[in-house]
């Protein structure tokens, strides 16, 4: 049921990795559970992982998220400059 899990990861962004697959692709969804914890970005559908403003919300909450990112956004350079402002580990997942 779509608003209960959109319930629930409005609450723990970690609730997306209970979601059922095609929940993984709702940007709605995943964009609340990026808001909340970065790392959720980690169960999204790959095509979202590719979504430029959803990226940078997920790694304005954890750098870390940058890992899970598509590659052409870990060469983005606001993008990967958020994630450092977060966290400076996140330049380890950068493109060189």
């Amino acid at each position: 049921d779509r608003e209960l899990v959109l319930e629930a990861v409005r609450q723990n962004g970690h609730a997306l990795s209970f979601a059922a697959d095609p929940l993984k692709a709702d940007r709605e969804l995943v964009l609340e559970a990026v808001r909340k914890d970065g790392h959720a970005l980690s169960y999204a559908a790959d095509p979202l992982k590719a979504d430029r403003e959803l990226v940078l919300e997920a790694v304005r909450q954890n750098g870390h998220a940058l890992s899970f990112a598509a590659d052409p956004l870990k060469a983005d350079r606001e993008v990967v400059l958020e994630a450092v402002r977060q966290n400076g580990h996140a330049l380890s997942f950068a493109a060189d």
